[in-house]
């Protein structure tokens, strides 16, 4: 699940202090500080090149700048980084209650052309860190240890990853711990983490096991299973739900960011709310078009909920669940079973949990490698008819990659078809990717937060481990 509190760009920055900030640059960035500790929004937008103001419109400016205010607060000193890609200007951004790189790039008439903030993570010297990972009994490849150090050393201390290897349809585990900037093997495969947005898949397995069920029709339109009429009679069907095809935000306007708390955003977001949401804001925007959105994964469990009349907890235990021995996994915080891993921040402090309510369908499992693997390991039976559904092409979203039910579909990894969905939260980040073909298939969990300007490096991991066991 990834928030829209800040825009952040994930990429690996090494920060390197020295280079002479410009005359221009200076006097724009100064601007921007002031206007933005006013809360002159307007005049912030009035510095804007017309490439900008058609990119990010005064709406969407105000509602990025009032977030970053609630979260972060003013701004209280900024010190000159480097120029990023020769353009943009980068700062180390001090603001009340947070410090993030502020980067600012502007044309030729000094009109800002480019503008976003991510955390700022003070440079991590990776030579220092220990690799202590064990590559006995056979578990992985020394190749696949030296991939995995390589991708995880840059994390905090603390950091847990857990990894499910699929080979031919038989799964090994492997975990590691960093710890005093030492990264060691840890039995972890039935540690509890949250799984973000790989829920996204279990909530169109739902879907898909109401399809063959008989109970709905993929096409169908969710309105006549609802008692809540939609605004303006607005038609949405199932398949636009499960696939980002509904024109749907990404998230309800209603649920005000700058009013959250912003370490459990969605808890106080529940079944009043979306109905208030449907009946009265509901609008599309370019419907049929590709647009990811975590209210329409949330809306489709809420849906399939009201059908059975019973919780999404509840379907995922009778239907998924039990059906395929996912003993620690669960939607309801208050059933965790097992050893749960705390999440961490940038700087490895724990944070809380994300409770998603009456969002549920969009993030709010919690699950382990070794439940997840069962899950995946049903993917290669050709008899599962709900399983192969949630498969089948129902988008095309470029000339990489379709859309299924929930899954995203990789067309050019591999000589094989590639089942792939992430996930992250506050705490948490994850991958998985299954060939059912081959059957092969890696599961990455890990407290990892998905605001860590290095996550990437799980996505990362999680395709270049797929890749060795191309090579076996």
């Amino acid at each position: 699940m990834k928030n829209i509190i800040l825009i952040v760009l994930i990429l690996v920055v090494t920060l390197s202090f020295g280079q002479t900030e410009k005359a221009e640059n200076k006097v724009i960035t100064e601007k921007f500080v002031e206007n933005y500790n006013n809360d002159d929004y307007d005049g912030i937008f009035s510095m804007f090149a017309d490439v900008m103001k058609d990119a990010l419109p005064i709406d969407k400016t105000t509602e990025f700048l009032k977030g970053l205010k609630s979260q972060a607060g003013n701004i209280s000193n900024r010190e000159f980084i480097k120029y990023e890609n020769g353009t943009y200007a980068s700062y180390k951004t001090t603001f009340e209650r947070a410090v993030f790189v502020l980067n600012i790039s502007i044309d030729d008439n000094s009109e800002v052309n480019g503008l976003f903030v991510k955390p700022f993570v003070e440079e991590v010297n990776v030579e220092n860190v220990i690799n202590n990972l064990t590559i006995k009994n056979g578990l992985i490849t020394k190749e696949q240890s030296e991939i995995i150090f390589e991708s995880t050393n840059i994390f905090p201390n603390n950091t847990q990853v857990s990894i499910a290897i699929i080979k031919d349809g038989k799964v090994s585990y492997f975990g590691i711990n960093k710890g005093s900037d030492t990264i060691s093997t840890i039995d972890n495969q039935k540690s509890v983490f949250e799984i973000g947005s790989i829920s996204k898949v279990f909530t169109s397995t739902l879907l898909a096991n109401f399809v063959i069920e008989g109970k709905v029709k993929l096409n169908d339109n969710i309105n006549s299973y609802l008692k809540t009429p939609l605004n303006n009679n607005t038609k949405i069907s199932f398949t636009d739900l499960a696939n980002h095809t509904s024109g749907l935000p990404r998230l309800p306007t209603n649920l005000d960011l700058t009013k959250v708390n912003l370490e459990n955003p969605y808890k106080e977001y529940k079944e009043g709310e979306l109905k208030e949401y449907l009946t009265k804001y509901l609008e599309l925007s370019n419907k049929g078009e590709n647009q990811y959105s975590n209210l329409g994964a949330g809306l489709l469990s809420y849906t399939l909920s009201k059908i059975e009349n019973v919780t999404y907890e509840s379907l995922l235990q009778n239907k998924i669940f039990s059906k395929y021995n996912m003993q620690n996994s669960t939607a309801d915080i208050t059933k965790i079973k097992g050893n749960l891993v705390r999440g961490l921040n940038n700087e490895g402090i724990e944070v809380p949990n994300w409770e998603f309510s009456v969002l549920a369908g969009a993030g709010a499992i919690f699950s382990t490698v070794q439940d997840l693997s069962q899950f995946a390991i049903s993917q290669f039976d050709y008899s599962n008819k709900e399983l192969k559904l949630t498969r089948v092409k129902t988008f095309e979203l470029n000339k990489n990659m379709d859309i299924g039910l929930g899954w995203h579909i990789l067309k050019s990894q591999s000589k094989n078809l590639w089942y792939w969905h992430n996930g992250g939260t506050g705490g948490y980040s994850s991958s998985m990717v299954i060939d059912e073909k081959s059957k092969n298939g890696i599961i990455i969990l890990s407290n990892v937060s998905a605001f860590n300007p290095n996550m990437g490096n799980i996505d990362k991991l999680c395709f270049e481990l797929m890749k060795t066991l191309e090579k076996e």
